[in-house]
């Protein structure tokens, strides 16, 4: 991975203005398959465009002094050009998938005369859009272009079945929305665009949860039907699919972890102790009292056997160790926030030391995918503002084994499963709570 440049909103040259307003001009009157003839001509092959003023703008942003450093950001601005108009209108949305692809295709073979004539630009063309590959901006591409394969496979209903993991973790981003925003959208994304995911985001989430509505509806609709001894109108149900990568005894138990809800002889559920939590931290008290009360109240929820090992005394020093120095003021929002969002570097990965994240697997190792989710929501539940860094931690860890396959990272798929799930049931529109007496 080629190191970081900073986009710091830099100002574009005359130059880089000609070439986004050209093909601003373009991608309003000609159809995506000319528009994909065009970014290949221009950007891929490096020769044949039709349009002798951009080639030379592009010969000139070129030859800018420190290019390799930002050209990355002038290319993806002229691929978002393109996808933003054609995210607009669903029938054109199979372009995207096209444009990104080009960058994984070899240019076109050249004539003797058009290589002698562009040699010298040809080249760095072509070696820009190879590091262009290498860079955040190429992998959130490559993540929407997966995004939308998979929503056209489901319209489509060629989508492959649910419980096949033999494919790389980074083309089941469509399945996990809470790491859209991190996931496609980069420090130089514009403003359309981050409109775009955040919409995508909400269809996503919704069609989830209706999906698992429907689900969960077919599975006590069977279960009803076979109690009655109705076994022949079992066989007339529609079949509905399981909509996660949990096998149904797994989403089972998740659901029912999840949906707790007020019932004698039943567990409270999350949102009942968060709440709980917050009422008495009204009553007041200093930031070390929280503090105090925040580490009780998460090791309430963690197996004793294994907190005695090193889990209870790295909960305590890394707890007490935040803000040490604000321990004798008031709780504000500001401590509150931190305070929880910093519990993540511990709980999940911790970005400032090298996507840091043994304890996290240990967690999963001895208290299990969904045990070690709700530890996490126990947490979010007291200060909901986190969730972006919530997100954040799991869209590192996502992105550092986007490319191994999903069965050697089973651990992390049914976490991020399991996440998804109990954000809907918490934090979304989804009610199951009936779930919990059945």
């Amino acid at each position: 991975m080629k190191t970081k440049a900073t986009y710091n909103h830099r100002v574009s040259t005359a130059d880089e203005e000609f070439l986004y307003n050209h093909l601003l001009g373009c991608v309003g009157s000609e159809t995506p398959e000319v528009l994909v003839e065009r970014f290949q001509s221009l950007f891929i092959d490096g020769f044949g465009y039709p349009d002798r003023e951009v080639i030379v703008a592009l010969d000139n942003i070129l030859a800018y002094p420190d290019i390799e450093e930002y050209f990355r950001f002038i290319l993806n601005r002229c691929c978002h050009i393109l996808i933003n108009r054609w995210q607009t209108h669903p029938q054109f949305q199979s372009a995207i998938l096209n444009l990104v692809n080009l960058f994984d295709t070899n240019p076109t073979p050249t004539s003797r005369v058009a290589e002698m004539a562009r040699s010298r630009s040809m080249r760095r063309i072509r070696q820009a859009a190879k590091e262009f590959r290498e860079t955040e901006q190429y992998l959130a591409l490559r993540r929407l272009a997966c995004i939308i394969e998979a929503r056209q496979s489901a319209k489509a209903k060629t989508a492959a079945p649910a419980t096949n993991l033999t494919v790389p973790l980074g083309t089941l981003i469509n399945r996990y929305p809470y790491l859209y925003e991190h996931c496609l959208v980069t420090e130089d994304s514009d403003p359309q665009h981050q409109k775009i995911v955040r919409a995508m985001q909400v269809e996503a989430q919704h069609q989830f949860e209706v999906d698992l509505s429907y689900y969960v509806t077919y599975r006590m609709r069977q279960r009803q039907l076979y109690r009655l001894g109705q076994t022949q109108a079992i066989d007339r149900l529609r079949v509905i699919q399981n909509p996660t990568l949990l096998n149904d005894r797994e989403l089972v138990t998740s659901l029912k972890q999840f949906a707790r809800h007020r019932d004698i002889g039943q567990p409270p559920s999350y949102r009942d102790t968060a709440q709980r939590f917050l009422t008495n931290q009204i009553q007041g008290g200093n930031f070390r009292d929280f503090k105090a009360d925040l580490f009780d109240y998460i090791m309430a929820d963690v197996d004793a056997g294994y907190a005695r090992r090193q889990f209870k005394s790295l909960l305590h020093d890394h707890l007490f160790s935040t803000f040490s120095d604000s321990d004798n003021k008031p709780v504000d929002d500001f401590l509150r926030v931190r305070t929880c969002s910093n519990l993540f570097n511990l709980l999940v990965v911790d970005p400032s030391v090298g996507k840091q994240h043994y304890v996290f697997i240990d967690l999963i190792n001895n208290l299990g995918p969904i045990n070690t989710t709700g530890l996490l929501l126990r947490v979010l539940l007291v200060c909901q503002k986190v969730k972006p860094f919530l997100d954040r931690r799991f869209s590192i860890l996502f992105n550092h084994y986007e490319t191994a396959s999903s069965d050697a990272v089973d651990w992390l798929v049914k976490v991020l499963e399991n996440v998804n799930i109990a954000l809907s049931l918490n934090l979304g529109t989804l009610d199951l709570s009936h779930l919990g007496s059945r």
